[in-house]
């Protein structure tokens, strides 16, 4: 099985989608980590962060479905490159907010660039295997997943460094050209990338829940939505709890949070490197069991974290979670790569995507109101919990025969 090394001296293609996805992400987090500084500077106000919060995560959820039609009726690599071109105006647009307070442009702007996203987030999925021979799609799978954990912990990073050192305009302006060369790198990707065309087209409306219909018939990938929804339950309460407990809990202010996140993404990496040795070989059975012990790691970890006497102990715990996590969330895009049909790929994604968000949306509005009645430990506990559960269900359904094996339909390189 090819590693990272291999992909890209032997995968142009690839190397110019990760390098687009390395340069792109980072400048996320300069915009991201300047936008709430910016914010706190000129409000203060922790209302404004919240509403900045939900007007970047409520529109991606609005587009997933367009994203998915049109990623899978026109050629992949260009709805990537307009994304990519759209978010590089948008985000130069936030210059505009830097010397004058215009809350309003934090709100339609973050919704703008958020709304553009999974145009690119989905179509990045859903090329995969039209830039990797089948022997190479796990690997470029497990990569492209640890790349975007490692890029969170290195981009917060950079992101705070630029936004002391170069100022807000600087990040912001970094995040626009980050855009433009990602833009630059899918534009030099020659693979075919289209999908195939539905035999009856009428419409997007009927694309899209043509769409649904296609994952509904599929068990397996019922069942990695469902799993999905466990996940980011404890995902998008981790979004308040953290801060809670870096703050409240063990009181190491802004340093205590950072080790909560930092020690999260080693986990993360760590769970992504797990998963890309063992799952190309793995057989279906195999990876099942693998995903339910991978949850209950997660379900278990977080629970106990919720609960550590210690510092050291939750950090411990918090990266046990996260290896679990991080090794299912790989395992399961391997199998959505290795047997959705290429007429669905970019729908397929984009729906699992969507329904992520959602329950974050859910689950950091959840846990924002809980925090001013319930203690941050009973929070933890409940969304460790919902980690859990999900595992159970999901092994339960592997031992009575309802996660069988989807026919093989690797796809394969089409003809433009």
């Amino acid at each position: 099985m090819p590693g990272l090394g291999t992909l890209l001296r032997h995968n142009p293609n690839y190397r110019n989608i990760w390098l687009g996805q390395v340069v792109s992400e980072v400048g996320d987090y300069f915009n991201a980590v300047a936008v709430l500084a910016l914010i706190m500077q000129q409000s203060g106000s922790g209302f404004v962060v919240s509403m900045v919060f939900l007007s970047r995560a409520i529109p991606s959820v609005l587009a997933a479905p367009f994203a998915g039609v049109l990623l899978d009726r026109m050629d992949r690599r260009h709805i990537m490159i307009a994304s990519d071109l759209v978010r590089a105006v948008l985000a130069l647009l936030f210059i505009f907010t830097v010397n004058e307070s215009r809350t309003w442009m934090f709100y339609v702007l973050s919704a703008l660039l958020s709304f553009a996203s999974p145009f690119f987030t989905a179509g990045r999925s859903a090329i995969l295997p039209s830039i990797a021979s089948p022997d190479e799609l796990h690997a470029a799978n497990a990569v492209t997943q640890t790349t975007g954990w490692a890029t969170l912990t290195v981009g917060a990073i950079l992101g705070g460094w630029a936004s002391h050192w170069l100022g807000y305009s600087g990040a912001f302006v970094f995040n626009s050209v980050s855009f433009v060369f990602s833009a630059w790198c899918i534009w030099r990707v020659t693979a075919t990338t289209r999908a195939a065309a539905p035999k009856k087209r009428q419409g997007g409306r009927h694309d899209y829940m043509d769409g649904l219909r296609y994952i509904r018939s599929v068990p397996l990938f019922m069942g990695i939505g469902m799993i999905s929804v466990g996940w980011a339950v404890g995902g998008g309460a981790a979004q308040i709890l953290f801060a809670l407990f870096g703050d409240k809990v063990f009181h190491r202010g802004a340093a205590g949070i950072g080790d909560l996140w930092g020690f999260a993404g080693v986990g993360l990496l760590i769970g992504g490197a797990i998963a890309h040795a063992l799952g190309e070989k793995m057989t279906f059975a195999a990876y099942k069991r693998t995903v339910a012990l991978a949850y209950i790691a997660h379900g278990a970890g977080y629970m106990l974290f919720s609960q550590a006497p210690t510092f050291w102990l939750a950090l411990a715990l918090i990266t046990l979670s996260r290896v679990g996590m991080a090794a299912a969330t790989v395992l399961n895009s391997s199998q959505l790569l290795r047997h959705t049909s290429n007429e669905y790929l970019g729908r397929t994604f984009a729906t699992m995507e969507s329904l992520r968000n959602t329950v974050m949306i859910f689950s950091v509005s959840a846990a924002g109101i809980a925090a001013d009645h319930f203690g941050p430990r009973t929070i933890g506990l409940i969304a460790g919990g919902c980690g859990l559960l999900t595992a159970i269900a999901w092994a339960l359904a592997d031992v009575s025969g309802k996660l069988p094996e989807p026919r093989d339909t690797r796809p394969t390189e089409e003809a433009a």
